[in-house]
């Protein structure tokens, strides 16, 4: 059973658009980007369409590449102390002579829509509201879309990140389940694979995961890709998969506007918070 990714995203974007016409929100969305990445261009684009869409009054704050980390900081502490600025956020990848740690730090935790501050990683491991870094909320509202409930069930992941997969385990760890953290080198990988209930991967390798690796009924979300020869590829052998009775995520649909629907959605969490 393929995952429609594409519908559940749609109703997550109706449901912020309404939320803030049934309550009348004055709600912007500040985007600080710091250098052409194409791949960040085209992101942000998606965040401006879809904040139009829920009403949401958008603004691209574009910075040179040579910009120091200190004018950098400058920015982002003067929009932490200005009352108009509900939330913003800073585009990362960011150009190699700044650094991303110090930056994210540099963010007011209440106006952290990404949900990366460790204010808010610390919030999350104690079960507290705070804002949810947006690829593992999404994960977690698929799931819940499909009345899928983690509790008692085996969850592998396939990943390493900080901004993805320890949030993820937390929040998996929150509603119940047992969780296995793997990466493209663990050792006996197909055991973790072939046992578990959910497999999440973003390895970045190109149909790593087989069909004789995992079990016929487990739930697999496949989160990125790779385009090798102008052909995209996600972490699993998607046509063979397809043919078990897995249900799974299609790539590369709509990865960005799932990521996007869960910004706007701690939005509203974020005016919850403050208000």
């Amino acid at each position: 059973m393929i995952i429609d990714w594409k519908k559940i995203a749609l109703e997550k974007y109706n449901e912020v658009k309404n939320h803030i016409y049934e309550n009348k929100l004055n709600i912007n969305l500040k985007v600080i980007l710091v250098w052409n990445n194409p791949d960040s261009i085209r992101y942000i684009r998606q965040k401006e369409k879809w904040a139009s869409f829920c009403n949401i009054w958008f603004e691209l704050i574009h910075l040179e590449e040579e910009t120091t980390q200190g004018k950098l900081v400058e920015i982002i502490e003067k929009l932490n102390n200005d009352s108009e600025t509900t939330w913003y956020l800073v585009q990362s990848p960011l150009p190699r002579h700044i650094d991303i740690d110090e930056v994210i730090e540099k963010i007011s935790p209440l106006k952290d829509v990404d949900g990366f501050h460790q204010e808010n990683y610390w919030k999350l491991a104690i079960w507290k509201n705070s804002m949810k870094a947006c690829t593992p909320f999404w994960i977690m509202e698929l799931l819940d879309a499909y009345d899928i409930d983690p509790e008692w069930k085996n969850v592998t992941i396939i990943w390493r990140s900080n901004i993805v997969w320890k949030p993820l385990a937390l929040m998996m760890i929150n509603r119940g389940a047992t969780v296995t953290v793997c990466n493209s080198k663990t050792k006996n990988l197909n055991y973790f694979t072939k046992t578990c209930d959910i497999l999440i991967s973003a390895t970045w390798r190109p149909q790593m995961i087989k069909k004789d690796m995992i079990w016929e009924d487990s739930i697999v979300i496949d989160v990125w890709f790779t385009v090798l020869d102008g052909k995209i590829y996600g972490d699993c052998d998607f046509e063979s998969i397809t043919k078990n009775w897995n249900m799974i995520t299609p790539v590369p649909w709509w990865v960005w506007p799932m990521t996007v629907a869960m910004i706007m959605k701690n939005l509203i969490r974020a005016y919850e918070i403050q208000n």
